[in-house]
């Protein structure tokens, strides 16, 4: 895994290059893109209808930044898996989920 932490742009774009030369991508490489369980998932797709920009940015739908409630300036967590082609782009609300599931299991669920 290679992992890394970028903000999303006003028009959506996130320019972390160094997970997307991690993973192979160059301008033009096409992706398959979609929203599930309030992270963002892109594949590797040769069919994909969305593309790895020509300056080697990740371009995130509308469609999928507004289900994550993603805007711009927002940070995210990046996890890339090269060997499998796959990105999953983690939006703040659920970093909060999985860091207060791990506090809980730590911390006895919230009791001192």
């Amino acid at each position: 895994m290679v992992y890394g932490l970028a903000a999303i742009d006003i028009s959506g774009r996130i320019a972390d290059r160094t997970i997307i030369r991690a993973l192979g991508w160059v301008p033009g490489t096409r992706l398959h893109i979609r929203e599930g369980s309030g992270v963002i998932v892109v594949r590797l797709d040769r069919q994909g209808v969305f593309t790895v920009t020509g300056q080697g940015h990740l371009h995130l739908p509308a469609a999928v930044r507004h289900r994550c409630g993603l805007t711009a300036g927002d940070r995210v967590l990046l996890a890339a898996n090269p060997p499998e082609g796959l990105l999953v782009v983690h939006p703040p609300a659920a970093l909060d989920a999985m860091v207060v599931a791990v506090h809980a299991g730590v911390l006895g669920g919230g009791q001192e």
